[in-house]
């Protein structure tokens, strides 16, 4: 980091527990540092036991604000003044915005999930979409693509059961199915999904040989496949995916863009993406080194 510190210089972090693997500081860092400004982001490794009196001692430094990651995305919800919607409607937030003495949080992952598409032009109000997994990786992914009006979501998951709280959370805002994702039923609904996205951990390094089971023959030919997994670039999803014909995006977009949204929430500037994809490409390339 070449940026000066001075006794004017604003503070931002991430929080969470672990947090030493965290790639934010990299990417943060590099979007300032090229910004020009005067702000500096650090690691905040945060036991769930100490979230409270963290949360308050990064009130009063004055803190700019912060990110927030796992553990504490739901547990700091009921520690800060006031959610946006997108955060409540998922259930998490991801970024504090400290104004005028109050804390508000914010969910970015949604804008993350969506700016990549955006950028592609794909067009989502009308479109068929299915999913799969529901874990907690799959709320703001779900939550993005009702907010742009598709017309139906179709989420394929090893346990149905477990996954109907979810489906029941988000049926007022829209169209949303579960399934086991061997199902014949869920087979078909490949057959007609505009966009398919792996939520789940599955292909993610070290264990690079998994995928969600996916008949590709079934997946209608022009659909978008989308992997938020970001280790390794290309999973083994999205390297068939490809063979097959279909235009592929890994993650390393949303992690990009839900943290441009949150620097843009603290600064009321716009970062220069290309630069933080680059620090992100950098610094997974040099973990990757023996």
């Amino acid at each position: 980091m070449s940026q000066k510190l001075t006794g004017t210089t604003q503070n931002l972090g991430v929080m969470g527990w672990p947090i030493r693997h965290s790639l934010s500081p990299v990417l943060q860092n590099a979007a300032l540092e090229r910004a020009g400004l005067d702000y500096v982001y650090v690691a905040l490794p945060v036991p769930p036991e100490k979230l409270r009196t963290a949360v308050e001692g990064l009130r009063a430094m004055g803190f700019a604000g912060w990110n927030v990651t796992i553990p504490h995305k739901q547990a700091i919800m009921p520690l800060l003044d006031e959610i946006d919607e997108d955060a409540r409607i998922i259930g998490a937030v991801n970024t504090v915005v400290r104004k005028d003495g109050r804390l508000l949080g914010y969910n970015t992952d949604v804008t993350g999930f969506l700016m990549p598409l955006q950028r592609r032009h794909v067009v989502l109000r009308g479109k068929q979409a299915a999913l799969l997994g529901a874990g907690g990786a799959a709320r703001a992914v779900i939550w993005g693509l009702l907010r742009e009006g598709v017309s139906s979501i179709a989420i394929g998951v090893r346990n149905p059961h477990k996954a109907e709280p979810l489906v029941r959370e988000f049926a007022p805002y829209g169209v949303l199915r579960v399934y086991h994702w061997e199902d014949e039923a869920f087979r078909a609904e490949l057959g007609e999904t505009d966009l398919l996205v792996n939520t789940t951990p599955l292909g993610m390094t070290p264990h690079t040989e998994g995928m969600p089971p996916v008949v590709w023959q079934d997946l209608k030919a022009s659909a978008f496949v989308y992997d938020i997994i970001y280790t390794p670039a290309h999973t083994r999803f999205l390297r068939e995916a490809a063979v097959h014909g279909h235009t592929i995006l890994n993650g390393e977009e949303m992690l990009v863009g839900q943290g441009a949204a949150a620097f843009a929430r603290w600064t009321g500037q716009e970062p220069d993406l290309a630069c933080m994809l680059d620090a992100l490409r950098r610094e997974l390339s040099s973990r990757r080194q023996p």
